[in-house]
């Protein structure tokens, strides 16, 4: 279809019409005409043109135009082999910051960078001469100069796909990188290659053309049309023909492969790269669907000291900063047993997604995760495997034992891989399975999560899905290999309210059926509610509260989290009340004050607090808080008679100016 809708413009027809003549033409001519091509006649030596040769003869007698024709494969066949050629080291060069890390490809860039800033045209000739004359040596010279263009083009496509969150899924599953690569990054940046490879070769072929011209390309006996004008040339003022048809070919087939390329770009909507050449500027068990289950909330299980999943202290993110390091994420602790669900709360920005981001070890260079203790099911993350065994190992711990529920499922998901096959991977790669059975696997796993015609729907594109259809998809993706641990990062963004509880559904009944461990982060206060049996409040990069979460409404005690609440309307709020805010704007990690963090936003701020920092400390049990002043009276968050008094204590005052303190009668002294 769409193939046909670009023939339907001017510039595809005038584009495909042209390509497919010259094509025809290369194929064709050498069989109909190579012989004739090279009959040589004495007696008609550098005849003008004539019906018999219309563009006349050359030195030895021999058509011209036959050979301008014949010429057509070996320029056609050297122009898209220096394309090839370029594409390929392009590819490789493109591809180095994601094959060896950041670190080590950044030379490469660097390169690259030199390389696209020196004139392609020099470097052609430079190569040329090195390489020696000849039609191959001509072919890679100009292959290798216009390779530093693609291999630019080619960082840029990748950089944008290797942010992707399906690419950090792929890398949770274990996933080498040259199989990221291969599977995921290059089926993407396909399209805009192709585009871009099919303007490259008119280029290509105009810079083979120069060099053949110039004497360094094809050589005696072989003609292409650079050398055709090469010969033609001295007999310019008595038979401008001779050197003009080649010349005029030479235009009509670069004209073609540019048009082509233009009619592809827009067709497909890819933009083109500028500049480009020379210059021219375990195995895993089946399950059934399960019923319907109660609240998620109520805990399954007492836990054990045998059950814990995960045991952080002390975790820190540490990103590499022109005025030192900067640690969005700094001294987390957190522990989570099997069948227990724990909540992250927090405005955007204060750490929550890089939290889990740390544990699940999808944090690349520059930036670096430090802890005291970083233990997944018993496992030392912090400790570098010593072999690859070990490594292995590792990758299929974290690849079936965690699972990540990302925010954005359209991110999430490889667009150019239908669904089932993608759900596959986790069982063929990770549990041994034959590409059959884990097919089978993953139809029964988009059952479970309450997808209709699940066999339909696995052969299915993700743009095909709905936006609740591909969040409950992630899920499904995350247990298909029956996870330990899910971490459910924002799962409920950007989907309504009848969808919102499908999915938070659904991980109650990956919790009770899995007994896995779910890790949810989310601003929404009340989802989190909801859903988890502790709730951690984050707040520049440091968790301030941890609460059961049935306590949340009357027992919160930080400043911070009462004001996170009262930020949340429900259906008893009064419509003509302003909803209630919290004053100010989230610290920068990189100028993280002294003292709390939030004191320049709390009204219970004292000079205490703008001076030293609290430290996260146990309350009452299975509270721990960390604030100077914590908050003691009982007040109601949720809307009830004296509502508005709560929010003008809590959720409307100004920010407290720095050295003053505003804490009320009786709070000022508390908890020292």
């Amino acid at each position: 279809m769409r193939a046909m809708r670009i023939l339907r413009t001017p510039v595809g027809l005038t584009a495909a019409v042209l390509l497919g003549l010259v094509l025809l033409v290369a194929i064709v001519a050498p069989i109909l005409w190579g012989e004739a091509a090279e009959v040589t006649d004495t007696s008609d030596i550098n005849a003008a043109p004539s019906p018999e040769h219309p563009i006349g003869t050359d030195a030895l007698g021999r058509d011209l135009l036959l050979r301008t024709l014949v010429a057509t494969r070996l320029t056609v066949v050297l122009a898209l082999g220096a394309t090839g050629i370029a594409l390929v080291i392009g590819i490789v060069l493109g591809a180095a910051p994601l094959l060896l890390g950041r670190r080590l490809g950044r030379p490469v860039v660097a390169g690259v960078n030199i390389a696209v800033a020196f004139p392609g045209i020099l470097l052609a000739l430079f190569l040329a001469t090195v390489l020696g004359v000849g039609e191959f040596a001509a072919m890679f010279a100009i292959g290798i100069a216009g390779a530093p263009s693609f291999a630019r083009f080619c960082q840029t496509l990748i950089a944008g796909i290797a942010e992707r969150d399906f690419i950090a899924a792929a890398r949770l599953a274990g996933q080498g990188r040259f199989r990221i690569l291969v599977r995921h990054v290059l089926p993407n940046i396909a399209e805009p290659l192709i585009v871009n490879a099919t303007i490259a070769a008119g280029s290509m072929l105009l810079a083979f053309a120069g060099l053949s011209f110039l004497g360094l390309g094809v050589q005696a006996p072989a003609y292409d049309w650079g050398r055709l004008m090469m010969e033609g040339l001295s007999r310019i003022y008595l038979n401008p023909l001779a050197a003009l048809a080649p010349g005029i070919a030479v235009v009509i087939a670069g004209l073609a492969f540019n048009l082509t390329g233009e009619a592809l770009a827009k067709g497909y909507s890819i933009s083109v790269m500028p500049g480009m050449l020379l210059g021219v500027r375990g195995r895993g068990r089946r399950t059934a669907a399960a019923p319907d289950v109660a609240p998620v909330h109520e805990t399954n299980a007492a836990p054990g000291a045998d059950d814990l999943v995960l045991d952080v202290r002390g975790l820190r993110t540490v990103v590499p900063g022109a005025a030192g390091d900067v640690a969005p994420v700094r001294g987390v602790d957190l522990r989570i047993r099997a069948r227990e669900a724990v909540g992250i709360v927090g405005e955007s920005g204060s750490g929550k997604s890089l939290t889990a981001l740390s544990v699940a070890q999808l944090v690349e260079e520059p930036m670096r995760v430090e802890a005291d203790r970083l233990d997944f099911l018993g496992v030392d993350l912090q400790e570098v495997p010593r072999t690859p065994a070990a490594a292995a190992e590792r990758r299929r711990l974290l690849g079936t034992s965690l699972a990540m529920v990302f925010q954005d499922p359209m991110t999430s998901f490889n667009p150019v891989i239908r669904m089932g096959e993608q759900l596959a991977e986790v069982s063929r790669f990770h549990g041994g399975m034959s590409r059959g059975d884990a097919r089978a696997h993953a139809v029964q796993r988009l059952g479970a999560v309450s997808i209709p015609h699940p066999a339909r729907r696995a052969k299915q594109y993700p743009h095909e899905f709905s936006g609740g259809m591909r969040q409950r998809a992630m899920i499904a993706m995350g247990v298909m290999a029956e996870p330990r641990l899910v971490i459910a990062d924002e799962p409920t963004t950007a989907l309504d309210v009848t969808v919102q509880k499908q999915v938070l559904d659904l991980l109650g009944r990956v919790r009770d059926e899995n007994g896995a461990a779910i890790l949810l982060i989310s601003h929404d206060v009340a989802v989190v509610r909801e859903v988890c049996d502790r709730i951690l409040v984050m707040y520049a990069g440091r968790v301030v509260e941890e609460i059961a979460s049935d306590r949340l409404a009357e027992d919160a005690r930080h400043p911070y989290t009462r004001a996170l609440i009262a930020a949340v309307p429900d259906m008893r709020t009064g419509r003509g009340r302003p909803l209630s805010t919290i004053p100010g704007r989230p610290v920068d990690p990189s100028q993280v004050p002294a003292g709390c963090a939030f004191a320049a936003r709390c009204p219970f701020a004292t000079a205490r607090c703008l001076e030293e920092d609290p430290v996260l400390r146990e309350v009452e049990p299975g509270q721990r808080v960390a604030c100077w002043n914590p908050v003691t009276a009982s007040v109601d968050v949720e809307r009830t008679e004296d509502a508005d008094a709560v929010e003008a204590s809590l959720g409307g005052l100004e920010p407290v100016p720095a050295g003053r303190g505003a804490a009320p009668s009786g709070l000022e002294e508390a908890d020292r």
